[in-house]
This record gives C-alpha cells, structure tokens and sequence, in this order.
C-alpha cells in the first residue's frame, strides 16, 4: 500500500524550506524502501507551522510541524513510514489530527474549503471534493438568475470598496449583447500582510477559473484576464495548469462542458506597480499602457477593458461564486451579520504568534483575532496598535478591540476592511514613523495623474520628518491635516484619498507619539 505524505507547495511554505523538506523525505523513503507518494497540496494557512507534513493513514492526516530538512531523520525513525497508526508516532513536531487542530477547527471554511486538502493542479482532485458542481448548476440557470442568486447572496467586492458583487454584474448583464463582454480579475494583490489571493491561486486554481467562467456565463461574456501580481510566479504555474487542465476536459473553450456557452480565459502578469490594484489602472497596464487612473464616469462595467463592458472582481469575490451556485445564495447569506454576509478569509500577520489566514464569518471582533485566535504578540509585549486593510488601513488601538469585522462597523471607527489583512504591531511601535510611512508609500506608488495624491503625499511626508525632529510641532501638526482632507476629498482614486486613514488614525489615537497629551483610553473607545 503506497503511503500519501502532504508537503506544501505554497509559496510561504517553499520560503521556510518545503522544497527541501518533500525532497529529503523522498530520499528517505527510497532509501527505506517505502512506497510514498508525495503530494504537494496548498497550504492550511497555519503559516507558523510551515513546512506543515501531513501522512494520511486511517481516513485522517497526521501533521507534524515546523519540518526542518533535520528533522527528516528523526521522524523516519520515529515510525513515519511504518504500517503502524501514525498516532503512536511519537515526536515533538506532532500535532495530532490536522482537521482537529483548533486553528483549523475554529474556521468556517466556505472558499478555502480545499485548500491544503487536494492537489492544487489535479482536476480529478478538484471534481472528488465537489468542484464544478457550480458551475454545472449555473449551466441549468439563466443568466439573469445568475446574477440574481449572486445577488442574493449578498456578495460584496473582497478588494477593498466592499460594494456588491451582483450590482456590478446586473449592469454588465444589461448592456445590449452584440458587445464583446470581459471578465477581468484583480489578482495585484499588494496590501501589506495579505496573502488571501496567493493562497487560493496556489492552493485551489480550479475555482478561481469554475469563479470566473460562472461570471463570463451570467453577464455574456466569453473571454477573461487574470492580471496576476508579477511577485507571484508559483501562482502563475498553478494557473496556467489549471486552465490547460479545465480546457481538456472541456470545461473552458467554445462549447463549455457541451453547452451553447463559450469562454476563454489567460494569466497575464503586472509589472508590479501598487497603484494597479485600482480597477482603471489595471485595465490601462492589462491595454499595454503605463497603469493611470481613469477618470469616472464612464465606468468599467459600461466602457471597461478597450472600452468593451468589463466586470472586473477580485479573486477572492470570483472565488466564493462556485459555493453561491453550488449550495445557493440563501446558504451563503445565512453567514455573517449586518450587510456583510457570507465568509472572510481574514491574513493574521506582523507581530504574532499565530500568523496565518484565518476563514470565517463577518462579526467576529478584532480582540478575538489578535489575542484569542492570534495568540498576543510574539514579542511577548503589550500590543499597541492594529492596522486593518493594508497600508492605507487605521491603525486601531486597543480600546477598539470590540469592533466586529464588519464593513459598517469598521467605517464607523474611521478604518475599512480593505482585503482583510490584520497587521499587528507591539509597545515599541512608533506611530509618528508609521505616519510618515504611509505618506511615503503613497509618494512612491502613486500614479502622479491627480495633484492630491502627487503633491499632498510627498509634502505629507516632508512635514512629518518636521513634526518628528519637533520644529514648529502644532503648526505643521495642523498642515498634515489639511493635507489629508485634501487628499481625502480630491484625489482621483483610493491610493490618494485613504492614505488619510493610516496617519489620521495614527494622530488620533496616538497622540503621545506626535508631541501632543495621551488621550485616555475611555476617550479614544467613544
């Protein structure tokens, strides 16, 4: 009997040394005359853990982890490819029953429910674990019915703005057809501490192209992008296998899985510039033009990609379609609170000791991320502040740990949720430098087209080294916010107008660090 042992493939795993870690225990199983087959899935996401090594023996898989290459040994001699239950291995790294873990068990997996299960580029692995089944129930809808159960569902965009994914569908779908229609993701991803995108398009290809060929039929489209971040090639090969893989079985082509509808799709890659994240941009740099923001109206979805009707979804909106269509809106609806429904694969990053992404519904509050379900920092120290929706994020002090993840909730303390990368930060953080940071970041991304985010950022950033050498510290305090209420209300796209929110949040809730009183805690929760 061939033993199945897991090693993952995903590019935070290969960094750590996954690579050498599948191919010492290859070596050591041909030396021990084992027959093992080495599987290289996704990652779970328990980033902390990785190289994570799973054996899969008794209908359950065993995990062991962090796996150093010098570890290999030891576990070979522990038992690990012996007949015997892998639960009376005994060895430091074990961790018992993966799906038992309570990282993993904690989670309400809807999107990333195969990620770190299958084999990322094995169709046959992706049909076993009810993939297509989507997209063979759309196959059996109108689109207009698609695009109502998308609807329905409550769907909002993961990127950044949150707006609803069916609205941006209905008013593709309603262009006269005669049209050529696209279908564009947004996979740029270049928040800071996010990683969502990476892991889904590593870990589970085939959903993001079930996703997307799901949009293409509901609004009329037949060709789609993928504009892929050029920092992610491992997410480029997975890609690509996936679509050779789906256009084989006919699932992708002129004639999809032998119906009347047609759609193609292909990877095309960025040249890394942040400010491509926005919808317009991304559409210039996808058109072979330098990545500049287009002014609105006209919108996308009337004259998007060469001025065609263009819906254009991030990856992880694309790739929570399948389940919709699948099990149908109301399930998907039935999760999350308010108007955000459905699931949220939130990134634990910076400062922690459980980093990693974490699936579950909107509502639960930012405490429980950081200190239950993060563990603290792994500094040991006192956290100090946490920065929500990448650099263009609030920084949330403490006394906002009650905020339920939620789009509404979070606009109401003056942050966003942006692609949900929770970024934590220690005491030793010095909030007046992450200030500057963020005026600075904004000063290199920037596109230039608009004054605001030109100019404002690159002043802001001269006006806070004043502030931090203490010059003048009140009077230059007073122009860094003016500036951000003109760059707020002025500049042409998101990268200008929410740099605001990192510093702003920042100066309010961490006054101490730009000359001015502590406020008090009571304060800073009102």
């Amino acid at each position: 009997m061939t033993l199945r042992v897991f090693v993952s493939r995903d590019a935070a795993a290969v960094a750590v040394g996954a690579d050498e870690v599948a191919a010492a225990l290859a070596a050591a199983a041909k030396k021990a005359g084992a027959k093992v087959h080495i599987v290289r899935n996704g990652s779970r996401g328990m980033l902390w853990l990785e190289p994570l090594v799973e054996i899969e023996r008794d209908g359950a898989r065993f995990g062991f982890g962090p796996v150093a290459v010098k570890d290999v040994e030891s576990l070979v001699k522990a038992g690990m490819f012996e007949g015997r239950p892998v639960s009376d291995i005994k060895h430091p790294l074990a961790i018992g029953i993966v799906d038992e873990h309570p990282y993993w068990k904690r989670q309400t997996r809807l999107t990333f429910a195969r990620c770190g299960i299958t084999d990322p580029v094995s169709l046959e692995d992706y049909l076993a674990h009810d993939g297509y089944k989507g997209l063979e129930r759309a196959l059996t809808l109108k689109s207009a019915e698609i695009v109502d159960e998308v609807a329905k569902s409550g769907l909002r965009g993961r990127g950044g703005a949150g707006f609803p994914t069916g609205i941006k569908w209905k008013t593709v779908h309603d262009t006269p057809m005669g049209q050529q229609k696209y279908i564009v993701c947004n996979a740029d991803e270049g928040d800071s501490g996010t990683f969502a995108d990476r892991m889904i398009m590593e870990g589970d290809p085939f959903l993001l192209v079930e996703g997307m060929t799901i949009a293409g039929i509901a609004v009329g489209a037949t060709r789609g992008y993928i504009y892929l971040r050029s920092e992610y090639p491992y997410a480029e090969v997975a890609l690509n296998a996936a679509i050779a893989a789906a256009r084989k079985a006919g699932f992708l082509g002129h004639s999809i899985a032998g119906s009347k509808h047609a759609f193609e799709l292909e990877v095309r890659m960025g040249a890394g510039a942040y400010v491509c994240g926005e919808e317009t941009s991304l559409l210039e740099s996808l058109e072979g033009k330098r990545g500049l923001v287009r002014a609105k109206p006209p919108l996308p979805a009337h004259k998007g990609l060469f001025g065609q009707p263009t819906v254009i979804n991030n990856v992880l909106s694309l790739c929570a379609v399948p389940y919709i269509l699948a099990e149908g809106a109301k399930a998907y609806a039935d999760y999350g609170m308010g108007r955000s429904r459905g699931t949220m694969p939130i990134q634990l990053a910076g400062n922690l000791k459980f980093g990693g992404l974490f699936e579950t519904a909107f509502g639960i509050t930012l405490g429980e991320l950081v200190d239950d379900i993060g563990g603290g920092t792994l500094s040991g120290r006192p956290v100090k502040a946490v920065q929500v929706g990448g650099p263009l994020g609030a920084y949330f002090p403490r006394a906002l740990f009650a905020t339920p993840f939620d789009y509404e909730a979070f606009a109401a303390k003056d942050g966003l949720i942006g692609h949900a990368g929770v970024v934590v930060f220690d005491e030793t953080a010095n909030m007046a430098k992450q200030a500057r940071f963020a005026f600075e970041f904004c000063a290199i991304e920037s596109c230039g087209k608009c004054t605001p985010c030109r100019i404002g950022s690159t002043r802001g950033f001269e006006t806070m080294d004043k502030v931090m050498a203490g010059e003048d510290t009140a009077r230059n305090l007073a122009v860094i916010e003016d500036l951000c209420n003109t760059m707020k209300f002025g500049s042409l796209c998101a990268l200008g107008g929410f740099t605001p929110y990192p510093v702003m949040s920042a100066l309010t809730h961490f006054p101490e660090d730009f000359g001015r009183p502590a406020r008090k805690l009571a304060a800073a929760a009102e």
